[in-house]
């Protein structure tokens, strides 16, 4: 299994319609997905697999091939991907849980004040970011942005929107996010290359969209600390935290797993029954940890470039930069950095781990349905037609990603709905593009996929809330910030593609 797999592709079309016809039978599949999502307010799963059926049927094509060719995706998907966003969940689950990642927040903030405060808390998040979930990363960050804005005269947003951005570019840019993994898998892009280029297109887009805008939306957007803010932050206290898993913003360990089992307490919180006085694994062990399969990846990019085919120096970089090899060596570590160091005995660290996995069930489900719904549009040859109109219009590749990734991100509000749709329908332009390009395309696609979340993303209300904003404030803030990542890391995008 490979995260750079090439697209599963039909050994002959499941209909023989012809363009106009399959052109009206992509945009009512589309329709049907964003309506049932945007107005219906159906789960995502649910929508994509009627959206591709929808597809198959106004396309001309037989029952049968239209199932089979959405079996077809949702195998190819899960395989390439689940496997990828699950051993991530492991990694953010120790960090999260053993104290790790408050520990590298707190060490960064106290170490630094005034004005290099803002630049230090986009790159805590963007740290902290690597293998956290955003909603997880908001969780964790949130109350330290708060309790620094309460304790010194920074305003609220100069360093609150670095940390959301640190958090957002991270997680629609950089594998092992599901946003990023669904494009390269759908695109057959190569994951270390595309790790790399994301990392180049963060850097500045960070900056940008965290720092520099927040420091302009701050003085002309006032936001009071919430009330709450002053309330001490106890990790007890998580009946105060809305929802559970990672989406409601509750730690990852919630219910009855190993550590409760036959206690007869099945609603019972493992949190409460992990160790009380937790020892903090320290930041130099939590950031080796979080850096440690990034790394790996990165070393087999590197070595598939500058060393020779079939050496065994190449032979094991590749290896150990294969994405899954690289993530589970990453859990290995993290199990004893993050683990045994914060005083978690084996059946404590095995719940924590297994914790991890109920809150990505969701994510993993609209994952695979996303699949689904994108084989059937290349294997009905919808991407064809796309493809075959783009070239005659000359429009570029990966403007076209991006354009329709930012139309269907803000007709549904789901940067991953809108990462598989796009990458779906443009997978054909990916063969006949080089390698460099590829990956520069599933970053198009990641970068319209982060264009203005407003009222239909969950991501804006989490925010709304924990900022105590209003809806306007929200939108003049957070929704502006989103649009400035898109913009600014596209256009990074398309400075690397002339270099490329």
């Amino acid at each position: 299994m490979t995260a750079h797999a090439a697209p599963v592709l039909a050994a002959e079309a499941i209909t023989s319609a012809g363009t106009g016809q399959l052109i009206l039978a992509a945009v009512l599949g589309i329709a049907v997905v964003i309506l049932l999502i945007a107005w219906a307010k159906w789960h995502p799963f649910l929508a994509l697999i009627l959206g591709a059926a929808v597809l198959g049927i106004v396309a001309g094509a037989a029952p049968g091939a239209t199932v089979k060719s959405f079996t077809t995706g949702v195998g190819s998907t899960a395989g390439n991907v689940g496997l990828l966003i699950a051993l991530g969940s492991m990694i953010g689950a120790l960090l999260a849980e053993s104290g790790g990642a408050d520990g590298i927040v707190a060490t960064i903030v106290r170490k630094v004040s005034g004005s290099a405060l803002p630049w230090a808390m986009a790159g805590v998040a963007a740290l902290v970011g690597l293998p956290l979930f955003f909603e997880v990363g908001v969780v964790l960050l949130v109350p330290i942005v708060l309790l620094v804005a309460q304790r010194t005269d920074v305003p609220l947003l100069k360093i609150g929107i670095p940390a959301l951005a640190g958090l957002s570019v991270l997680h629609g840019l950089v594998p092992p996010h599901p946003g990023p993994l669904v494009a390269i898998s759908s695109l057959g892009a190569d994951l270390g290359l595309t790790l790399a280029f994301g990392l180049i297109c963060a850097i500045p887009t960070v900056i940008v969209a965290g720092p520099v805008f927040g420091n302009f939306i701050a003085k002309r957007v006032p936001v009071a600390l919430p009330a709450r803010a002053a309330a001490a932050r106890e990790r007890t206290a998580v009946a105060d935290r809305p929802g559970a898993g990672p989406a409601g913003g509750q730690d990852f360990v919630d219910r009855d797993d190993l550590a409760n089992a036959g206690t007869g307490e099945p609603d019972e919180l493992v949190d409460r029954r992990l160790p009380a006085g937790r020892r903090n694994p320290g930041f130099w062990p939590a950031v080796l940890t979080v850096l440690l399969p990034i790394v790996l990846m990165l070393l087999r990019a590197v070595a598939e470039l500058v060393l020779d085919e079939g050496t065994r120096l190449r032979t094991t970089f590749e290896v150990l930069g294969e994405p899954v090899v690289a993530l589970l060596f990453g859990v290995l570590l993290a199990m004893w950095t993050l683990g045994k160091r914060a005083g978690f005995d084996r059946v404590q660290t095995s719940s924590v781990i297994g914790g991890s996995l109920p809150p990505i069930a969701g994510i993993l489900l609209i994952v695979a349905a996303g699949g689904g719904f994108k084989q059937v549009l290349v294997d009905a040859g919808v991407g064809n037609v796309v493809a075959d109109a783009a070239k005659d219009a000359n429009i570029s590749a990966l403007l076209l990603g991006f354009l329709v990734a930012v139309g269907i991100r803000v007709a549904t509000g789901s940067a991953t709905v809108a990462t598989i749709t796009a990458a779906g329908i443009v997978a054909p332009l990916a063969a006949t593009l080089d390698k460099p390009e590829v990956s520069l395309l599933a970053l198009a696609i990641g970068c319209g996929s982060l264009f203005f979340s407003h009222v239909n993303d969950a991501g804006f209300w989490l925010v709304k809330e924990y900022f105590g904003m209003t809806v306007g404030q929200t939108i003049k803030t957070w929704s502006v910030m989103e649009t400035v990542i898109s913009v600014v890391g596209f256009a990074c995008v398309m400075v690397l593609d002339i270099f490329v």
